[in-house]
């Protein structure tokens, strides 16, 4: 008969088992597989739509604008409410808040799946977001109850982010293999078998955790992050896709940088606030904060102009331009699953710099490619991509659990998913808006072409690709070699700018890890560990 483990005493008078309080350990490690299986799955709802735009584009007819709402309105949405979602679950369970959102996300994927137009599926995107916001830091923070072990949770930590960048990786692909047989809605209708896997398997093997003095809901807080990262991001987006030409860009910029701003200071004055803004002066958490935000970036970036380019202008089937794509799924397993052995001989500072030059010389490549360019181009630029991605979201997310206490690991972790959700949505919106307004400044259209068609080609590729079909055949195919050549130069801009980006990141990284070449990664507060107070 096996014996239940002995309480541990704090110094704070708490009383907590360890973390393994569900059974042996191989009874934990198949908990984390819940938890991968969870983050991917939200993971993969961030990317699997960008093969499924082109056939998105011909059945709801949604104008350039609107397509790029459908993209990102699923990051926005989570990336506003991440930080308030996450403060929720330590106060009333992480294990709650992740099965309430994942069912949540069940009932948001059919209302997307059945979407009889772009405004409808937009707003499903974003239902998507709010479940998807409840998911994610959920998954990071119990793993912190799983595994108070420092080494046990580097591994674990590697694992959930190789599932977290290979489901972004992963996206692609499972569009590609749906759309060949079924309608783009099917993407969607994939998250409902996942998600009762999730929520039967979930309720048996993941223990209950919370903060045990949590404090007090404060609602004006999560109204101000809210509002914040909405409004900053979404003048962002816009000012990259309209410049100054709208009265509604300046005001969001405005509105929302005050509220930012009225969030910091309010936490500062708060006794338990909903997200504690100190967090920032630990070198280690801002340096993972900004890696994941920059990294993110240049791969949803990558995701979006790719995909269009392997259909619309290399003419791959979707099946196809996902298989393409497969050197970036493979390369973000394997970099996740190295991060913690890679730190351990190089320490943590050269790891996060090296990946973060990786990734920004395998964007950098993509500058170079054609209309015609071999596949062996795209391939290492995929690899290098995808790898480095592995590793510097791995990493990013253990520095910035061990720098934070384990009661408050779910708001902590919900920065580190803020940064990736806000990287997402601001690599579709900036990284988007430059190819869009480069193309639509550079195609040519053919004479003859009517004046709604001619408006229709330059929104997007999309739209160029249908009107050709209407147009005689030398007229159609002039049409498609400009918007190809458009395309392809706007796509070679917006790469070159997100690899300096990710560059500029690896310079900031190596200044503010200065000191911190050690073979561990953060080394955890095990005081604070033992603050937690694990239910059940």
């Amino acid at each position: 008969m096996s014996k239940t483990p002995a309480p541990v005493s704090t110094d704070r008078g708490a009383t907590t088992h360890p973390a393994s309080t569900h059974g042996a350990p191989d009874r934990r490690w198949v908990g984390l597989g819940v938890l991968v299986l969870a983050v991917t799955l939200v993971a993969v709802d961030a990317t699997v739509l960008s093969l499924a735009l082109p056939s998105i584009s011909e059945t709801l007819r949604p104008s350039g604008t609107q397509l790029l709402w459908i993209g990102d309105s699923y990051s926005f949405v989570l990336a506003g409410l991440l930080v308030s979602m996450g403060a929720l679950s330590d106060r009333v369970g992480r294990k709650r808040v992740l099965l309430v959102g994942s069912a949540a996300f069940g009932v948001a994927s059919l209302l997307a799946a059945y979407a009889p137009g772009p405004g409808w599926l937009i707003l499903a995107r974003a239902l998507l977001g709010v479940a998807g916001a409840t998911i994610m830091p959920a998954t990071l923070s119990l793993i912190r109850t799983l595994f108070p072990d420092a080494r046990e949770r580097a591994t674990a930590i590697g694992i959930w982010g190789a599932g977290a960048t290979a489901g972004a990786a992963l996206g692609p692909l499972v569009g590609g293999l749906l759309l060949e047989h079924f309608w783009w809605g099917s993407v969607f209708l994939l998250n409902l078998p996942v998600l009762v896997l999730l929520l039967v398997l979930g309720a048996w093997l993941l223990p209950e955790s919370r903060d045990p003095r949590p404090g007090r809901w404060d609602v004006l807080s999560v109204f101000l992050s809210m509002a914040g990262v909405i409004g900053v991001v979404y003048a962002i987006k816009e000012l990259a896709a309209e410049g100054l030409h709208s009265w509604t860009v300046p005001v969001a910029l405005v509105l929302g940088s005050a509220a930012l701003v009225a969030f910091v200071r309010r936490q500062l004055r708060l006794e338990t606030p909903l997200l504690d803004v100190r967090l920032f002066a630990d070198r280690r958490f801002t340096a993972a904060v900004v890696a994941s935000l920059t990294a993110l970036i240049g791969l949803s970036g990558v995701v979006f102009f790719m995909s269009q380019y392997l259909q619309l202008v290399r003419g791959y089937a979707p099946l196809a331009a996902g298989v393409a794509e497969m050197p970036a799924f493979v390369g973000a397993v394997v970099g996740g699953l190295l991060t913690a052995r890679v730190v351990r001989r190089s320490g943590a500072r050269a790891t996060l710099t090296a990946g973060l030059l990786a990734m920004g010389v395998g964007i950098g490549l993509l500058g170079f490619v054609r209309e015609d360019s071999g596949y062996l181009l795209l391939g290492v630029a995929f690899l290098a991509v995808g790898t480095a991605e592995g590793v510097v979201y791995t990493l990013a997310s253990d520095l910035v659990l061990g720098a934070s206490p384990a009661a408050k690991s779910g708001a902590a972790s919900a920065v580190s998913e803020t940064a990736y959700e806000l990287g997402t949505a601001l690599g579709i919106a900036l990284v988007g808006s430059v190819v869009t307004a480069l193309y639509s400044g550079a195609v040519t259209l053919p004479t003859g072409t009517g004046a709604a068609a001619a408006e229709q080609a330059r929104q997007s590729i999309g739209g160029a690709v249908e009107v050709a079909g209407t147009l005689p055949g030398p007229l159609g195919e002039q049409l498609l070699a400009g918007a190809r050549g458009a395309f392809v130069h706007g796509m070679n801009t917006a790469a070159w700018l997100a690899a300096g980006l990710l560059l500029a990141s690896a310079a900031l990284s190596w200044y503010l890890l200065r000191g911190r070449r050690g073979a561990a990664v953060p080394v955890p507060d095990h005081r604070a560990d033992r603050e937690q107070q694990p239910v059940g």
